[in-house]
């Protein structure tokens, strides 16, 4: 109604006006950043089953799409590839490093597990803006870049192909809380100097080599699991009051087990597995009741202390542990409250536990007794060698037998 006001002039004016208001030219989205975004699509596409850029229509609004985030200025802040949903499929292609580190004011950047390729550059790691950093489960190779943005609070690149070292810088970011790097193909030592106050440090599944530096006392979850790393750690994890979470499993650790780790009063999962610790365990407290205490295939001796009765579920098999097991171990065991407790292939002399619930497991092959048939249902596949050592095996230090007094009865 009201065009039909304007003089014909003005017409043409109208018309350029009305295309620009339309949504499919909305200028809402600054230009580098709509560009950086068509190119994000062109190198990225759905796996079999994906939707996930169904709505990544460049008539609209790109700040609409899913996974795209926006601030009032219009610059995009997050950018979340890939359907988040547990088992969704997620995205092929290569990764667009150099259209992502176009887009200054991005926040947060994360890529759901697919099987997208290439490599991740430093102008997207050192982002000025970036806080949150996770790229999981994909096909990312070669090395870390060395620049990391100081924002980051979360930085997660697991279960990729990256190889090299880890980069010193990661470790001394001021505000990184989390920092995940497990299931790749990293070498070389942990940095020496950890200045981040990490709460979740992962880094299992590598191939780091050497020692344990000084970790920051902020630590709740630690995991370096399946490396080739060595050397004693007993003066690392005294100083970590806060963990309720340790995996060293599957290294060449030596040394003592400190007591005081037992004694945390966070702990609930504590797995030192398939190392070389040895000497004997003195807890400095009873384990956080429910805890889980994997102290399996290592070199250690003495007697079973006591202190780990409360603990849920309890592994000390391939060890050299000897004499009599505790009765409030074997009692908990009894009673169902250790649902685990795993003693084959050590030289205890004494096991009296009777009446072990369905609901436990109680294997104790290999040992100086042999256990009642019953206990053979309890034991893994590999349980044991055979039901008792021989008692050459079991003899003390001036020649005589140990004295097997062992009753086991299910």
């Amino acid at each position: 109604m009201a065009s039909r006001l304007l003089p014909p002039a003005l017409a043409p004016l109208l018309l350029l006006l009305s295309a620009a208001a339309s949504p499919a030219a909305e200028a809402t989205l600054h230009p580098v950043d709509y560009l950086a975004l068509q190119a994000v699509r062109r190198a990225l596409t759905d796996l079999p089953g994906s939707r996930f850029f169904a709505s990544w229509d460049f008539t609209g609004d790109p700040c609409l799409f899913a996974g795209v985030s926006c601030s009032a200025d219009g610059r995009v802040t997050t950018l979340a590839l890939g359907d988040p949903r547990a088992g969704a499929p997620g995205l092929a292609g290569t990764f667009p490093s150099a259209a992502i580190a176009t887009l200054p004011a991005l926040t947060s950047l994360s890529l759901v597990p697919g099987r997208v390729t290439g490599t991740l550059s430093p102008a997207v790691t050192s982002l000025p803006a970036l806080r949150f950093l996770a790229l999981a489960g994909n096909l990312l190779s070669r090395d870390l870049p060395a620049s990391f943005a100081p924002a980051l609070r979360t930085v997660d690149l697991s279960k990729n192909g990256f190889t090299g070292r880890v980069p010193a810088s990661l470790l001394q970011l001021r505000v990184l809380r989390t920092l995940v790097l497990s299931h790749n193909a990293l070498s070389g030592e942990i940095p020496r100097a950890v200045r981040s106050p990490l709460l979740h440090l992962d880094l299992r599944s590598n191939r780091l080599s050497g020692g344990v530096p000084p970790l920051p006392g902020t630590l709740v979850y630690l995991s370096l699991a399946g490396n080739r790393l060595s050397g004693p750690v007993g003066g690392v994890l005294r100083r970590l009051p806060r963990l309720s979470f340790v995996d060293l499993g599957r290294n060449l650790f030596s040394g003592e087990v400190p007591g005081e780790v037992f004694a945390f009063s966070r702990i609930g999962y504590l797995q030192l597995r398939k190392n070389s610790f040895s000497g004997e365990l003195r807890p400095a407290g009873r384990v956080r009741p429910g805890a889980t205490v994997d102290l399996s295939h290592n070199a250690l001796s003495g007697r079973v202390p006591p202190e780990l009765a409360t603990a849920s579920a309890v592994y000390l098999n391939g060890n050299r542990f000897a004499g009599e097991v505790p009765r409030e171990v074997a009692a908990a065991a009894e009673a169902g409250r250790m649902r685990v407790l795993f003693l084959q292939d050590n030289f205890l002399t004494e096991i009296a536990v009777g009446g072990v619930p369905a609901s436990a497991a109680v294997c104790a092959h290999w040992n100086c007794v042999a256990p009642p048939p019953a206990v053979a249902a309890a034991c893994p596949a590999k349980g044991g060698r055979g039901r008792r050592r021989p008692q050459t095996q079991c003899r003390g230090r001036r020649g005589k037998l140990f004295a097997p007094a062992i009753i086991l009865s299910l």
